[in-house]
């Protein structure tokens, strides 16, 4: 089971036009352009949604790292989706980055606010092995993919809050991708073409 929202690109990508996405390999924006930040508790939290149509505007390494990130976890994730009766679920990457010595995190303590819903991840996958320990060092970084439920639309304003922390960035960041989504296309239109065989 293949989440709809992360189609897999291919050279010339037939599915950039038929689902609206940007081709890939023309962004230019690091992973901090598009990541909502938090910091509680001497932990930094960096969330980024997996989604195409957003990770699309990274420059292509920054684009391929996340998008093979996905894709080595894509059966464990489909599977998780429909066991919890999900039809495509939304995959984000998050991050803890340890401030100060025994800096504690919660994993589950992130909550996506939606069209006015709140919802917390269905299920995680860790990245790394000292996920579980909760536990964090100064610049120890622990990582791991979120599953959300459908209703999270990464394509409005949205609200993440962790503990007593709360970011509403993302409208602007939103801003920021559509507006990478245009050059994007500029640069693809005045690409020159591959001479015919």
């Amino acid at each position: 089971m293949r989440p709809a929202s992360l189609p897999l690109p291919a050279s010339g990508a037939p599915d950039s036009a038929s689902a609206g996405l940007v081709p890939v390999g023309f962004g230019t924006l690091r992973q901090d352009d598009i990541a909502i930040s938090l910091q509680a508790n001497n932990v930094l939290v960096k969330l980024i949604p997996l989604d195409e149509s957003v990770i699309r505007v990274l420059a292509p390494d920054s684009y391929r790292s996340l998008h093979n990130l996905y894709e080595s976890r894509r059966e464990s994730i489909g599977r998780s989706a429909a066991m919890h009766g999900l039809k495509q679920g939304h995959v984000w990457q998050a991050e803890f980055i340890g401030l100060a010595p025994d800096a504690r995190f919660v994993p589950g303590d992130v909550t996506v606010t939606s069209a006015g819903r709140e919802f917390r991840p269905v299920d995680m996958f860790p990245l790394t092995t000292g996920f579980g320990q909760q536990r964090l060092q100064p610049q120890d970084r622990q990582r791991a993919l979120y599953l959300f439920d459908d209703a999270v639309d990464v394509t409005q304003p949205l609200t993440v809050t962790m503990g007593s922390e709360r970011n509403t960035d993302w409208q602007a960041i939103l801003q920021t991708v559509e507006h990478e989504r245009t050059q994007i296309r500029a640069r693809a239109a005045s690409k020159p073409s591959a001479p015919r065989s």
